[in-house]
C-alpha cells in the first residue's frame, strides 16, 4: 500500500519582501528562434533566479550512552565467583547519526526555512550554500503540526528567494523543485501543479500543493518555485510504495509558510487559530452515508460538513451546530477541508472571520472570533528556562546505579518561576514529564513544548528525592512567572 513519506533524509527522521517580475521576452509561448521551437515556458530563467537561494543542510544527532543489563554476567559471576562488577549492568555508546535535507534562504541576514522533520532531533546543523561556503546554524523555532522550522546562520548579503503567491497557482502550471536529493546538491526537477489543497494525513495542518516534479529523499525543505522563480511552496513529502519518487510529490504552500515563519520569529511558537469544529468534505460525508445505504441531501455537494462542535469554542459561541455545511469563509468559497485549514493558518487567535453556511438547506451567516487550543484569544509564548526558573543536568551512570533509576535529570538550581511556585526544590530528580521519560534537557523541553500547546497547558512531573521518596508536581504553564 502506498504511504506518504517525509523526505528529509533526516538522521532522526520576517518580514519578507515580495517582488513582482515577468518572464523575459525570450520565453514567449510558441515563438521560434532560427527555426528552433521555443519552450512553452522558459524554465532556465526560474532555475537561475532561485537556485542560489536553496541550501544544503547537514544534520548530526549525537549518539546516546545506553545502559543495559547483561543477564549472563550475574550468572557466570556467581558460578565462577566473579561477582561484584556492577550488578550485570553494561554501557554502550550509540554511534552518531547523520542525515541531510534542504532549506530556503528568506532574508539576506541568514533566516532559512526548512522542514521540522529535517532538524527535529538535531544536535548540530551545518548549512552549505550554493557557492560552497558553510555555516553553523541554530534553530529559531519549529512547528510539528505544519512540518516547518526556522533556522538562522550568521551571515550577510545572502541571496533571499522572492516570495510568490501560492493562492494564484493554477492546476497544470509549470513548477520547479529545487533541493539536494540523495545529497546531490543544487538539483532542479520540473513538473506541473497536479492538484491543490490536498490532505494526505502526514501532518496535523495540511493543504498541500501536489506536483509531479520529481521529489526524492533530501529534497525536504527545498523550494517549489513557479516559472518566474518565485517561491510558492516548501517540499516535504512524496507518495510512494518504494520510498522514492513515483510520480507524486507534495509541498507546503507559502500562504501557510509565511504565517508560521512570522510567528516563530515573534513568539517562538505558532499562534494557531481554531474554529472549534470537527468536520470533513461534504463529498466524503455523502459517500460515507451512501455506504450505509442512506441518501443524503444537504442542499449542496460542496463545502465542509460539521460533524462535531467543540464545547466553549468559537463555532459554538456563534451558534453553529452538527450537520451545518460551511460554504464560504470571508466570502471565499471552500470545497475541501484543506482549503479551510489553509485559510485559518493565515489568522491568529482573536481575529474575526465571517462564515456562510447551510442549515437544513437554508443559508445563514455568522461572525466568529477565533480562539487558540486553550479557548482564549491570548498570544501563546514559548516557555523557556527563564520562565521555569530551573537549572538541571542529566544523571551520571553512577548516580543512576546508586538510585536504581534508568533515567532522570537532577535539579541543580531553583529560583523564582513556575517550578518554584509548584514546589519543586533543588536536588529533586525528575524522571517523567507528562508520562514521557526524561533523561536529557532536550527530553524535558520537548515535553514542556507539547504541554504548552495543549488544551490545559499543564506539565505533570514525576520525581524522586535523593533517598528514593516519590514526588509529583503540576506546573501551570499558563500562569505568570
Amino acid at each position: 500500500m502506498a504511504v506518504a513519506l517525509s523526505m528529509g533524509m533526516s538522521a532522526v527522521a520576517l518580514a519578507m519582501n515580495v517582488r513582482q517580475c515577468s518572464t523575459p521576452a525570450t520565453a514567449q509561448q510558441g515563438v521560434s528562434v532560427k527555426g528552433i521551437p521555443a519552450q512553452p515556458v522558459d524554465l532556465t530563467y526560474a532555475a537561475e533566479r532561485a537556485v542560489n537561494s536553496v541550501v544544503y543542510i547537514k544534520v548530526t544527532a549525537k549518539g546516546k550512552t545506553r545502559t543495559y543489563v547483561d543477564p549472563f554476567e550475574d550468572f557466570f559471576g556467581d558460578f565462577f565467583g566473579r561477582g561484584g562488577r556492577g550488578g550485570g549492568q553494561r554501557q554502550y555508546q550509540e554511534p552518531d547519526r547523520k542525515g541531510a535535507g534542504s532549506g530556503v534562504i528568506l532574508s539576506a541576514d541568514g533566516y532559512i526555512v526548512t522542514n521540522n522533520h529535517v532538524v527535529d532531533e538535531a544536535d548540530e546543523l551545518t548549512v552549505k550554500l550554493n557557492d560552497n561556503r558553510e555555516f553553523k546554524a541554530r534553530i529559531i523555532g519549529t512547528d510539528q503540526n505544519s512540518d516547518l522550522a526556522l533556522i538562522k546562520i550568521e551571515a550577510k548579503d545572502l541571496q533571499p528567494i522572492t516570495i510568490g503567491n501560492s493562492d494564484d497557482l493554477k492546476i497544470g502550471e509549470w513548477v520547479l523543485a529545487i533541493g539536494n536529493p540523495f545529497s546531490l546538491t543544487s538539483t532542479v526537477t520540473a513538473g506541473i501543479v497536479s492538484a491543490k489543497s490536498r490532505t494526505t494525513g502526514g501532518n496535523a495542518v495540511e493543504s498541500s500543493i501536489q506536483t509531479d516534479a520529481a521529489i526524492n529523499p533530501g529534497n525536504s525543505g527545498g523550494a517549489l518555485v513557479n516559472a518566474r522563480g518565485e517561491l510558492v511552496g516548501i517540499n516535504n513529502m512524496i507518495y510512494s510504495q518504494t520510498g522514492n519518487y513515483t510520480g507524486y510529490g507534495f509541498a507546503i504552500p507559502v500562504s501557510i509558510m509565511n504565517k508560521v515563519v512570522a510567528d516563530l520569529k515573534e513568539y517562538g511558537t505558532v499562534q494557531r487559530a481554531l474554529l472549534g469544529i470537527q468536520g470533513t468534505d461534504v463529498t466524503n460525508y455523502i459517500d460515507q452515508q451512501a455506504d450505509k445505504g442512506k441518501d443524503v441531501d444537504l442542499g449542496t455537494t460542496e463545502g465542509i460538513y460539521v460533524a462535531e462542535v467543540a464545547a466553549d469554542g468559537a463555532a459554538e459561541e456563534a451558534g453553529l451546530q452538527e450537520g451545518d455545511v460551511i460554504t464560504h469563509v470571508d466570502g471565499k468559497k471552500v470545497t475541501k477541508f484543506g482549503e479551510l485549514q489553509e485559510i485559518l493558518t493565515k489568522h491568529r487567535p482573536g481575529d474575526k472571520v465571517t462564515l456562510s453556511y447551510l442549515r437544513k438547506k437554508a443559508k445563514r451567516e455568522a461572525t466568529l472570533t477565533l480562539r487558540n487550543a486553550q479557548g482564549t484569544t491570548k498570544a501563546l509564548e514559548a516557555i523557556g528556562d527563564d520562565d521555569l526558573g530551573i537549572a538541571f543536568r542529566s544523571l551520571t551512570d553512577k548516580e543512576k546505579q546508586e538510585l536504581g533509576l534508568k533515567h532522570g535529570i537532577l535539579v541543580t538550581a531553583i529560583r523564582d518561576g513556575k517550578m518554584k511556585d509548584a514546589g519543586v526544590e533543588k536536588g529533586i530528580i525528575i524522571t517523567k514529564a507528562n508520562d514521557t521519560d526524561v533523561d536529557t534537557q532536550d527530553d524535558f523541553f520537548e515535553a514542556v513544548k507539547r504541554a504548552n500547546n495543549s488544551t490545559d497547558r499543564t506539565l505533570w512531573l514525576r520525581a524522586k528525592t535523593r533517598v528514593g521518596q516519590n514526588r509529583s508536581y503540576a506546573i501551570d504553564l499558563g500562569s505568570g512567572k
